[in-house]
């Protein structure tokens, strides 16, 4: 099975730009093929990525109530899975999206946690980015990863946010090699001395300081692909740091 590296943390702190940056490395360092899994129903890692999510396995689910003559439920269900699974340079991209209207997101949540274990033997890596917040914690998405790497804001409302994530995959007893904290947008002048006290608090280890970049930003308003990232970009070279670092096979 590839190297599993799930990201987590609450809404706003640029975890899906962080997995973007991921994979980036991981790329860029030539150390095998990547799997990027979109675990988000508000699907946007192919938009970080700059490519266009045709199909997702939440539209799956209002398709299976026609299923073709001569085709099992299950059968139709992996064609249209692997017709979902977006082939790119150097990577592929599943994304779970979310079905139509007011349905429930677990048919789409079991069929990527199921898909995602067959085809994970066929590359190196595979990055998983999830919703923000914990439910996908409690609903088992994030799945045996070997770094459940929680990303944080410079501050200390989202140091208590990524104890909380931690303390739930402990009680949820998910099977998790690692769980490291990245710390996203890191000020000029550092973290604050105070923000280090409460992860020393809470026992986190923290694997990551990523500074503010405004190259990052501009990529993000230029709607461009994050793969695009200049090479000697601050934010990059962090990110880069820690996958060599933690996450080398």
């Amino acid at each position: 099975m590839g190297f599993n590296i799930a990201l987590a943390g609450k809404g706003g702190t640029g975890k899906t730009t962080v997995a973007g940056l991921v994979m980036k490395s991981i790329l860029k360092n030539n150390k095998g093929s990547v799997l990027a899994v979109d675990a988000d129903a508000n699907a946007n890692l192919n938009e970080v990525l700059a490519i266009e999510a045709v199909d997702t396995i939440g539209q799956v689910r209002e398709e299976i109530l026609t299923v073709p003559e001569g085709m099992t439920k299950d059968a139709y269900i992996e064609y249209r899975v692997q017709e979902a699974l977006i082939e790119a340079d150097g990577y592929d991209l599943i994304v779970m999206g979310r079905p139509e209207g007011s349905g429930c997101y677990c048919f789409a949540n079991t069929l990527t946690k199921k898909y995602v274990d067959m085809l994970a033997d066929n590359y190196s890596y595979v990055v998983i980015d999830n919703e923000a917040g914990m439910e996908h914690m409690s609903r088992h998405t994030t799945h045996y990863p070997d770094i459940l790497l929680i990303v944080s804001d410079p501050n200390i409302r989202g140091v208590l946010a990524a104890k909380r994530l931690r303390d739930l995959a402990k009680e949820l007893k998910l099977n998790v090699t690692k769980t490291l904290l990245l710390v996203n947008r890191v000020p000029d002048k550092g973290l604050d001395q105070r923000v280090y006290d409460e992860i020393e608090k809470y026992g986190l280890k923290l694997a990551a300081e990523v500074p503010m970049s405004d190259n990052v930003l501009e990529i993000e308003l230029s709607k461009a692909s994050v793969l695009d990232l200049d090479d000697n970009d601050r934010a990059f070279k962090a990110v880069e740091k820690f996958i060599n670092a933690y996450a080398s096979k």
